[in-house]
This record gives structure tokens, sequence and C-alpha cells, in this order.
């Protein structure tokens, strides 16, 4: 337990410049009490005392604002920065070297039973308000940027952004226009967009049909 404790310090240490103690992080990192609580919890559940691993986990949410279930299976030096808001669903499985902010969710799409929350693999960054939702797979060395959706599978060593996730680096290989995390889309302004488009073009043919109306009146008129 001491040796888990000593690596979890020294992954913060490793990761997040504003630490600046051993002491500072394990008193003040809420990150590292819901994940020190997770650990308690998942043995209880493991040893099917359900009871009382929820009421650990409850109660680690409420001091933290970090709620993870105590049945989520989490690997080693996992580091959630900030925290607040995080949600990590059942059937959740994360690998060694997960970095995720505040406000994200591993979470389900519904009521399916089984397997219905998303598997991170190793050396995964999700940025913060990230969304992860389904049975899904995330390869390893992802990066998941802020507010993104993902929905579906994302390949190992991509960069995920947009709702819903698209992959716009693959290999360190640019595979679409990139944008940052001020860029994300919004699907009422695109859904706007496309009816001033549309008003654009309605207006052009009601010009035209206007126009060819008053010319076909003014030879009309000539003739006569």
């Amino acid at each position: 337990m001491f040796k888990r404790i000593k690596e979890d310090v020294q992954n913060v240490k490793a990761r997040d410049p504003a630490a600046r103690s051993s002491l500072e992080i394990i008193l003040t990192y809420a990150g590292m009490h819901a994940l020190w609580s997770y650990r308690l919890a998942h043995f209880f559940y493991r040893h099917k005392r359900f009871f009382i691993a929820r009421v650990i986990s409850q109660i680690a949410r409420f001091f933290t604002l970090i709620e993870i279930h105590p049945a989520a299976e989490i690997g080693r030096r996992f580091f959630i920065d900030h925290g607040v808001g995080v949600v990590i669903g059942e059937t959740c499985v994360i690998g060694d070297d997960v970095i995720i902010y505040q406000n994200v969710t591993l979470g389900g799409t519904g009521k399916e039973d089984g397997k219905r929350h998303p598997t991170i693999g190793n050396n995964v960054l999700i940025a913060s308000g990230a969304k992860v939702l389904g049975s899904i797979t995330i390869g390893e060395n992802v990066k998941i940027g802020s507010n993104a959706v993902v929905l579906k599978d994302m390949p190992a060593n991509s960069t995920v952004v947009g709702i819903p996730g698209k992959v716009v680096i693959y290999e360190g290989v640019r595979v679409r226009k990139s944008f940052d995390h001020s860029d994300v889309p919004d699907s009422l302004i695109n859904y706007l967009a496309r009816v001033e488009e549309e008003l654009r073009e309605l207006k052009k043919k009601v010009k035209e049909l206007s126009e060819g109306s008053h010319g076909e009146k003014n030879k009309q008129a000539d003739r006569r």
C-alpha cells in the first residue's frame, strides 16, 4: 500500500508543475484522495462487500466531488488533475499512466446490461469536459480534446476532438483540419448556418424568378 502511495505521489510530481512537495500532494490533492478511497472501496467490492464499498465511494464523492464506482478497474499511476465533476462508471477499465481532467465522464449511453462503459488504454489523456460514452475502446497514447463527445472506438496514437469525436491526427499525421478547444463545433450554430445558407439560396431564386417575370412583361408590352 505504501509503495503504491509513494508511486502515486511521484507520478503527480512528474506530471503537475504546480506540485511543490509530497506533503502538499498527500494533504491537498482531491484526485489522490478519490483514488485512494476508490482502492479501499474496490477491495471491499471484490470481496462482495458491496454495501460497504458503495458507502466508501459515496463518502469520497461528498468530500472530493469525484465519483468512481468501486467496481471500475483502474491501472497504475492514474492521475485526476483538479477533478471536480469527474464520473467513472461501473464497468470502466482504465489502463496505466492515464490522465483525466475536471468534468470528464466515462459513462454509459442507456440502460444496457453487461459492459456498458468505456475501456481506456495506456497513456491516454482526456481533457476537461470530455465525455467518453458506451462500451467502446480508446487505444493507447490517445489524446481527447476538451468537451469532445466520443461515442465509438478510437485507434491508438491519435488525437480526437469535436462533437461527435473525430480523429484529427493519427500516428503523428494530420488527417483532417484541426482546431483548438474554442473551435469545438456547436450543433445549434451549425444548424443556423445551414438555415441561413438555404435562405440565401431561396432569395436568389426568388430574385431570378422576379426578374424573369418583369422581363416577360416588358416583352409583352413592347409587342403591344
